[in-house]
């Protein structure tokens, strides 16, 4: 995820080149032996999702407004995150990246990627508390070296990194929410302009949208189940054109192993394996 309050985050291209080089293909199989899918949307695997599928009229009404900020392959639910090779070295990937700074105005000279103007390097930190985060940072650090873009991994303790998360000490970070199926006012302490100026918020990026914070108006003024699936579609289509974040990972699947004499419902709840409901036959 990046802090958005951070200049060097401000431009799209730049962010949107940034996700380019994380190569998750390579990463999942090399790694996590191909376990592992690939994340896109705030509300994932979910009827609010709004990953893989166009936005209809009620959506479009929601969003009437605020064209300028949405990005057309979200809109019509072709969205997805740029796909490597798998090879680790994907040539393409790494050109668009280039061409995306150089729109920003960032060139590579000398293997260095430096600001047009200043000359200035194009450095950032990574911040962590996780042996597991800090591994895929520094794989993640390796790539971006790649395109003359130097980060740095700083492992913390637990209670350090709560500090500076709380007070937005940080170029990036890793970070969740955790969504529910009925989202409501939350939603602004996660991702209103408001919150962004607050501090030990999980307004993590510093989101100042006025799109955004109009869904999450939405999503409270909405009476029937329709609605509110309009509402957190549309704001999911905000998020991700904003591409706050570098969208990482999930288990597609819940793995749980139980004694062959434990029965269990035939058909899941929508929030997958509830142990609390199984039976002794």
């Amino acid at each position: 995820m990046f802090n958005t309050r951070r200049e060097i985050f401000a431009d799209h291209r730049v962010r949107e080149a940034l996700i380019e080089l994380f190569d998750f293909e390579w990463m999942n199989a090399k790694l996590f032996h191909a376990a592992y899918a690939r994340t896109a949307s705030f509300f994932e695997g979910s009827q609010l999702s709004a990953r893989g599928a166009p936005a209809d009229a009620a959506e479009r009404t929601l969003l009437a407004a605020f064209t300028g900020e949405l990005r057309r392959d979200v809109l019509d639910g072709s969205y997805r995150p740029p796909v490597s090779d798998g090879t680790g070295h994907d040539r393409q990937r790494f050109r668009r990246a280039l061409a995306l700074f150089a729109e920003a105005g960032w060139t590579l000279r000398n293997g260095m990627l430096v600001r047009n103007d200043t000359g200035a390097p194009f450095r950032f930190e990574i911040l962590v508390t996780k042996r597991e985060d800090e591994r895929v940072a520094t794989i993640y650090a390796t790539m971006l070296k790649r395109a003359g873009v130097l980060a740095g991994v700083r492992m913390v303790e637990g209670g350090q990194f709560e500090a500076r998360r709380q007070q937005y000490d940080y170029d990036m970070i890793p970070a969740a929410w955790q969504q529910s199926l009925s989202p409501g006012n939350e939603q602004y302490f996660y991702f209103g302009s408001v919150s962004a100026d607050q501090t030990a918020t999980r307004n993590y990026m510093g989101t100042k949208s006025a799109a955004a914070d109009a869904m999450i108006a939405a999503l409270l003024r909405a009476q029937t189940p329709e609605e509110l699936t309009a509402a957190a579609r549309a704001l999911d289509r905000v998020l991700m054109s904003g591409q706050y974040v570098i969208p990482l990972y999930h288990l597609p699947r819940q793995w749980v192993a139980r004694w062959p004499h434990i029965e269990r419902p035939q058909h899941l709840s929508i929030y997958g394996a509830l142990p609390e409901t199984w039976w002794h036959k």
